[in-house]
C-alpha cells in the first residue's frame, strides 16, 4: 500500500503530462511548454528516480520544438544524452535513442 501523499503526487504528476501532452496535441504549444516546465521543475524538486525525470525532459525537448524553440530543444537533448550516457553507457537503448533524438536536431 503506497502512501497517500506519494499517491497524490503521482496523480498530479500524470495529470501534468497529460495535459501538457493534450495541449500540444491541440496546438497550444506555449502552454504546453509551461505545463512540462512545471512537470520537470516538480519532479527535480521532490527527487523522483533519475529515469522519470529524464521521460520528463525528453517530454520538454519535444515541447520547445513544436514550439518553435530548436535552441531550448538542442540543449536539453545535449543533457538529456549526456546524463543517459553517464548512467547508462553508450550501447544502453535509451542513451543511444536519445543520441538520435538529439541528432535530428542539429
Amino acid at each position: 500500500v503506497g502512501r497517500p501523499e506519494v499517491d497524490s503526487f503521482m496523480a498530479r504528476m500524470s495529470a501534468m503530462r497529460c495535459l501538457g501532452m493534450g495541449l500540444s496535441a491541440g496546438g497550444h504549444h506555449a502552454d504546453a511548454v509551461s505545463v512540462q516546465e512545471a512537470e520537470f521543475s516538480s519532479l527535480q524538486r521532490l527527487g523522483v528516480p533519475e529515469d522519470d525525470i529524464l521521460v520528463s525532459q525528453g517530454n520538454l525537448a519535444i515541447a520547445y520544438e513544436r514550439n518553435g524553440r530548436p535552441e531550448d530543444c538542442l540543449r536539453t537533448w545535449q543533457d538529456i544524452y549526456s546524463r543517459r550516457l553517464e548512467l547508462f553507457g553508450e550501447e544502453n537503448e535509451l542513451t543511444l535513442q536519445t543520441a538520435n533524438n538529439y541528432a535530428w536536431g542539429l
